[in-house]
């Protein structure tokens, strides 16, 4: 990690994480095909209960990156004990907060599904499927932080072994469950149950079996507050993204709902014109999150590359490392928009086939397409700030994209496209790339400054 070229360092551990991140969205992905041929309203309630599983993620992120952030700079600076302490606090923590996640989400479940943004017809879908999802919260969250913790330590191809384990049992179990055995939407939630056991036993028994670097055992569980202080405070630019992603999902399934039910001309209800609003773009974002894939796998295999060097104070390999990260990440991501942009139609109705849904659909998955490039900035600049422990800035930056820039953006575009003579189902699809824009310009000056500290410390 200290001496050999960083891109081949972070091509060696990016390509175990990217196919980990890919099987992930390509699972998640595998639910919303085979649920969409149940009908829109069931197509729906998967974007809906992808916002709740947003909510476990940000968990997730917020421990594990920030334990594996603070774990990457100890190991670069031999201090075992610290590492130790930080990785093994991290993981019961999380296990914790997902038992928390299955008590209260269970207790509450149908009032948090309508908060979620479902419609009255996408109601029973989404409550059934996030029955099994919430069972499964102390699995999902506690396999997330792993394998991150993992990927902190330069142990990628480990923590793909266990994702992809599960990924793949999954896209087995989706068909099996919902038509074979004729569960429906709760066979594809059931399908998800299973394999997020089977990835926490799997990544669980690579700290059981010592093949992390850092040490698992109740014996190094931290009683100081500074310690989960430390994981929180570290973490937060993880549960902004996460959580600001969770929180505009929320506000995206209202305004699909509410202006597809004003704007679609369909031969039917209003309440299934807002279905196929609130499809069209969850299917829209299910795509985005599988793009995305290879960016965030591209910044997660430069993350333990810069942690490790900037904790040995090699600040030079610091800046190597980032430069080839955004270059080679914005390479990927013109060729990703491209092809997404010319078949966006074919995309769309690939997953439903349906007029509504593939009108909603297509238009948002281009303009997103448009700036896929942008995100080498974005995710690249966030992930430096995060790892070398710049807090503050990290957090600010993270919280733009789905949640400063994303909360007005979503509620004022759609009147500025009526302004203009457009639909204003047009504000709602537009809204994610306007923001990813906008988050992209001001990842610039945050680069530009981290970049100028570094010069003065090295």
């Amino acid at each position: 990690m200290l001496s050999e070229p960083v891109g081949s360092l972070i091509i060696k551990n990016a390509v175990p994480t990217i196919i980990t991140m890919m099987i992930t969205a390509i699972y998640n992905t595998a639910d919303t095909f085979f649920v969409s041929k149940l009908g829109t309203s069931a197509s729906g309630a998967v974007g809906v209960t992808f916002t709740l599983m947003f909510l476990m993620q940000a968990c997730a992120f917020t421990i594990g990156m920030g334990s594996g952030s603070i774990t990457s700079r100890a190991l670069g600076a031999e201090d075992f004990k610290k590492a130790n302490t930080y990785c093994s606090t991290a993981i019961f923590t999380a296990f914790t907060v997902g038992v928390l996640f299955t008590i209260f989400g269970n207790l509450f479940r149908e009032s948090l599904v309508r908060h979620l943004g479902s419609t009255p017809t996408i109601l029973p879908y989404a409550l059934d499927y996030a029955r099994y999802i919430l069972f499964g919260a102390p699995f999902i969250i506690t396999s997330f932080a792993m394998n991150n913790l993992m990927r902190f330590q330069g142990r990628a191809a480990f923590s793909m072994i266990g994702m992809i384990s599960g990924g793949i049992l999954n896209m087995l179990l989706d068909p099996l469950f919902i038509f074979v055995f004729g569960l429906g939407i709760s066979g594809a939630a059931i399908a998800t149950l299973i394999s997020q056991i089977v990835s926490f036993s799997i990544l669980l028994s690579m700290f059981v079996r010592k093949k992390s670097l850092a040490e698992l055992s109740h014996k190094h569980i931290s009683r100081s507050l500074k310690t989960y202080s430390d994981i929180i405070t570290t973490g937060l630019p993880s549960f902004f993204r996460q959580g600001m992603g969770a929180l505009s999902g929320i506000f995206l399934n209202r305004q699909a709902a509410f202006w597809g039910a004003v704007t679609l001309s369909l031969a039917a209800t209003s309440t299934l014109a807002a279905d196929a609003g609130v499809a069209g773009m969850a299917i829209c974002n299910r795509v985005d999150k599988l793009l995305l894939a290879i960016a965030i796998g591209l910044g997660q295999g430069f993350q333990p590359v810069c942690g490790m060097n900037y904790g040995a104070k090699k600040f030079d390999r610091v800046r190597q490392s980032y430069s080839f990260l955004v270059k080679v990440s914005a390479s990927v991501m013109s060729v990703s928009a491209v092809l997404v942009f010319v078949f966006a139609p074919e995309i769309v109705r690939f997953f439903r086939d349906d007029d509504a849904v593939v009108a909603v659909g297509a238009l948002a998955l281009r303009a997103q397409a448009c700036v896929l490039p942008f995100h080498s900035l974005i995710f690249g600049t966030n992930m430096l700030l995060q790892v070398a422990g710049e807090k503050k800035s990290a957090t600010f930056l993270s919280s733009m994209r789905q949640g400063l820039f994303f909360i007005p953006c979503i509620f004022l575009l759609p009147h500025l496209a009526r302004l203009f003579g457009a639909e204003e189902i047009l504000g709602v699809q537009l809204t994610q790339s306007v923001c990813d824009m906008l988050a992209a310009i001001c990842s610039v000056p945050f680069t530009v400054s981290f970049f100028r500290k570094l010069k003065n410390k090295g």
